[in-house]
């Protein structure tokens, strides 16, 4: 009953409360189920559901969080941070008990992942290792991001502040986000632009793309506006030299004009 409990408060927190009656009973071991099997379709390399039991930390991370929440819900604030400090021990990853998740978060990798109190996660969201779910006050009240529905964070970024990134949206590899991201874009660099993506690239952008970068080839737009630049005065050093070569060639052409005028002299 305790471990039914457990999984009704966490999926009250998410503020769907059809979805927590819903777990009571067989449907529990069917969120289980569910946690296990949406790593296999982020995760090329996973191959069985034992697999994920013993040897995914992110797995173990969501069900020492499950736990820390449970307690954390009901005002038992000490144990609650004990045991999520104790999931940060064993797996690297760090979730206040007092976060919101949804179903089927997937951690991968996992080691330095940070998750703060207000932080609120969507479903379907893919966190990889390094990142920071962040805040930026001391301000009481929301101080951490929301992700909705399949977002994906790529490893090192840091998600920071009150802001919602958008439906969908992908975060880059040690992107900076510090504004709210709309649905469906694809954040990089520091702090976090929307990425040139070509017509590819939002094709891939429907289903999972890992570590939130749709191709190796994606742009950074004040990367780019810098090469550009840096290509635009290499043309201009080029146009230079020729310029004096000219002027060279004309000095020099003038000069033997004149000697031969005053040898004739």
């Amino acid at each position: 009953m305790l471990l039914k409990e457990i999984f009704l408060t966490n999926y009250v927190w998410v503020g769907d409360v059809k979805r927590a009656k819903d777990i009571i009973g067989s449907d529990m071991f069917k969120r289980i189920k569910e946690d296990l099997d949406c790593v296999f379709g982020r995760d090329p390399a996973v191959r069985s559901r034992p697999e994920v039991f013993f040897c995914y930390p992110g797995f173990h991370a969501l069900v020492f969080y499950r736990l820390a929440n449970w307690l954390w819900y009901k005002r038992i604030y000490l144990p609650a941070r004990f045991a999520s400090h104790i999931g940060r021990l064993l797996t690297g990853i760090e979730i206040h008990p007092g976060a919101r998740i949804g179903r089927r978060f997937f951690i991968d990798h996992g080691m330095g992942v940070v998750i703060g109190e207000t932080a609120i996660i969507g479903d379907d969201v893919t966190l990889y290792h390094g990142v920071t779910l962040g805040g930026v006050t001391w301000a009481p009240g929301k101080r951490h991001p929301t992700l909705e529905n399949e977002v994906v964070v790529g490893a090192g970024a840091q998600v920071l502040g009150p802001i919602t990134v958008g439906r969908g949206a992908r975060i880059g590899a040690n992107a900076v986000v510090l504004k709210d991201v709309p649905d469906g874009a694809t954040m990089v660099g520091i702090a976090a632009r929307p990425a040139n993506t070509s017509s590819v690239d939002e094709g891939h952008q429907k289903g999972f793309v890992a570590y939130g970068t749709p191709s190796p080839d994606v742009g950074d737009p004040t990367s780019n506006s810098i090469k550009s630049l840096i290509q635009e005065l290499e043309i201009l050093r080029n146009r230079v030299k020729e310029l004096e070569a000219e002027r060279h060639q004309k000095k020099s052409k003038s000069t033997n004009g004149q000697n031969k005028n005053g040898e004739m002299e």
